[in-house]
């Protein structure tokens, strides 16, 4: 088991390795090319945990959990359904997410598991297609559902890309069966969704094979892979976010992310 965080330690900014012990072990040098270990090693506690990377595109796939298109009333997608999210909105552990001045009312959560690049990747097949990976972390695709399903005529970029819009962490873990991880979120202790990811209607092999064919998928490159039912607005009542709910997204052999909501 390898954990790859980003982390600050006052003003320097590092990757690391966390150690099973929960030491931070800093590395010279980043997971996506040659790095050493300096041999420097700080608590967790001691370091800040930053986004575990700074990606150079955000794919998402919407619509990719059986039981959430059943809840969404969407048909089952004959191919993945594409959207892309601004890398501007990436936030860390910890860091707020903060309810848009322009549209602050229905703010949604979606808990993702989130594939991270680790090499080039263009033309690739589903048997060669997670040799590409450099591992999986945990994901928030954040969700301003007027925008999304009303005031913007279908397109979904616009308000799923709000600065905070992108919770990532707490590291990438590059030892973990995608097809198979238990995933689940709860706004302020209270479980919301709870799933697994042998739902997913598109595996991470055939996603990173589908986009590939169409885009280059540089190292870094984050593609979240969609959420399951659960969601705030197919509840009934909805249930939308609020300025000090506290939100986690949890997948088993990953860990917790954790995000406060705020005002803008």
């Amino acid at each position: 088991m390898t954990r790859f965080a980003r982390v600050a330690l006052g003003d320097r900014v590092s990757y690391a390795m966390v150690t099973a012990d929960l030491q931070a072990e800093f590395l010279q040098g980043t997971p996506f090319g040659d790095y050493r270990l300096t041999g420097e090693r700080h608590a967790l506690a001691d370091v800040r945990l930053l986004a575990p990377v700074q990606p150079p595109n955000i794919l998402a796939i919407g619509l990719n959990y059986r039981a959430h298109a059943i809840e969404s009333g969407a048909p089952i997608p004959e191919r993945p359904v594409l959207f892309i999210k601004a890398n501007t909105a990436v936030c860390g552990p910890d860091d707020p997410i903060m309810l848009p001045r322009i549209a602050p009312d229905e703010v949604d959560y979606e808990c993702e598991l989130a594939i991270v690049i680790g090499k080039t990747a263009r033309h690739v097949s589903p048997a060669t297609a997670l040799d590409y990976v450099l591992g999986y972390t945990c994901a928030n695709d954040v969700s301003a559902r007027d925008c999304q399903l009303r005031l913007d005529g279908g397109q979904w970029s616009r308000g799923k890309s709000f600065d905070t819009f992108a919770p990532l962490g707490p590291w990438i873990e590059t030892d973990l069966d995608p097809d198979n991880a238990e995933i689940m979120s709860r706004v302020n202790g209270r479980e919301m969704q709870h799933s697994n990811t042998d739902d997913l209607i598109f595996d991470c092999r055939h996603i990173v094979a589908y986009l590939s064919e169409a885009m280059t998928l540089p190292p870094g490159t984050v593609i979240m892979t969609g959420t399951p039912s659960g969601v705030g607005f197919a509840r009934k009542p909805p249930v939308f976010l609020r300025a000090g709910d506290v939100v986690e997204i949890e997948i088993a052999g990953i860990g917790v992310l954790r995000n406060p909501v705020i005002a803008a």
